[in-house]
């Protein structure tokens, strides 16, 4: 029958690394590594170490029921941040398919930190999921593709995906399911809407040169003006980041050195809209009486302010790369890579331009 450790009063106790390493009759780190599942040790040291783990009770470590096969199947997301409503919604559309799929969430933020989204992936790479999903705007460029890469190959080693959600692809070489939204075609959708209600001189705020979703939103917006004949104006585009308080910081400075002639305002993000309909309106001016405004998300506060806004479906993105992820595993071949549409919903910020 097997022992269990015991305290000195008789009662049970939590069994120790050393007490399995003694009971297998092999090292601390032999056991250590085993059960991280980093040692090619041999089939009898590897069943001397398991028997003593089940003896003793040891669950201390999850490994050990890892190379049991008995853990849950689980899928990993990371995104910048939990706070933010895109990044929350597309997660619970991550934790609804995998619940539905009777896989287990985890979830890990890294404040867009790069080194941080490291320590992130090793870490659930550490857990053996199915699948390792990256959420969140990002610089590309030579470090963020070879970073990507080397996450790529790492999960695939040990038969897992990495997923890249809202996130452009990367090439066919990193082994990576791409599932992303159409940013540039819900921006030039926006723009032609103002444009087709008049407004020429639209003033977009949140350009972040070298970061993929602003820099697809301003390309959309650019290819409405150009289509529609509206010479492009760089002093129309104003640098700033997807908060709500950058957003009023962006229009507040461009209401002290003066609106001049534009009529309309296309905001990034709805963040970037609530916090600049603040600014118009604390210098008196009105939605959409004195400028329209057409934002992009559609999620809180858009409906609060009634604001024209380009619908993405967050949580279907989250689900979706739940769906391609797990499916890839089954079917193999090259990962997928689906773009998720967008559509305009009218609400009351815009107002044709009255001709006098």
């Amino acid at each position: 029958m097997a022992r269990r450790a015991e305290k000195p009063s008789g009662g049970t106790r939590h069994a120790t690394i050393r007490e399995v390493a003694e009971r297998a009759g092999v090292s601390v780190a032999t056991v250590s590594r085993i059960l991280t599942g980093s040692y090619p040790a041999s089939p009898a040291t590897r069943a001397k170490v398991m028997r003593a783990v089940e003896e003793l009770d040891y669950v201390a470590n999850g490994h050990a029921r890892a190379l049991q096969g008995t853990t849950r199947k689980s899928i990993a997301i990371i995104v910048n941040s939990v706070i933010s409503p895109h990044y929350a919604h597309v997660a619970q559309g991550v934790q609804t398919q995998a619940a539905e799929d009777n896989r287990l969430c985890q979830i890990g933020t890294t404040g867009g930190d790069a080194e941080r989204e490291l320590a992130m992936v090793q870490f659930m790479r550490e857990q053996q999921p199915e699948a390792v999903i990256l959420v969140g705007n990002v610089a590309v460029n030579d470090e963020y593709r070879t970073r990507m890469g080397r996450y790529a190959h790492a999960l695939a080693a040990i038969g897992s995906r990495l997923v890249l959600c809202g996130r452009p692809p990367l090439g066919p070489e990193i082994p990576a399911v791409v599932v992303e939204y159409d940013n540039a075609g819900g921006a030039f959708a926006a723009t032609s809407h103002l444009l087709s209600a008049g407004h020429r001189r639209i003033l977009f705020l949140g350009r972040r040169p070298g970061y993929t979703t602003p820099d697809a939103r301003v390309e959309g917006y650019r290819r409405a003006l150009t289509a529609h004949g509206v010479p492009l104006d760089p002093d129309l585009e104003v640098d700033g980041t997807f908060e709500r308080y950058e957003g009023y910081r962006m229009m507040r400075e461009r209401l002290t050195a003066g609106l001049g002639d534009a009529t309309a305002v296309f905001a990034a993000n709805d963040q970037i809209a609530a916090g600049a309909r603040q600014a118009l309106l604390e210098h008196g001016l009105r939605i959409p009486e004195d400028v329209s405004m057409v934002g992009f998300d559609d999620l809180p506060p858009a409906m609060d302010i009634d604001l024209t806004t380009v619908s993405q479906p967050h949580e279907e993105l989250g689900r979706t790369a739940v769906r391609l992820a797990l499916g890839h595993a089954k079917q193999g071949g090259p990962p997928p890579h689906t773009v998720l549409g967008a559509h305009l919903v009218m609400r009351g910020s815009v107002r044709p331009i009255v001709i006098r």
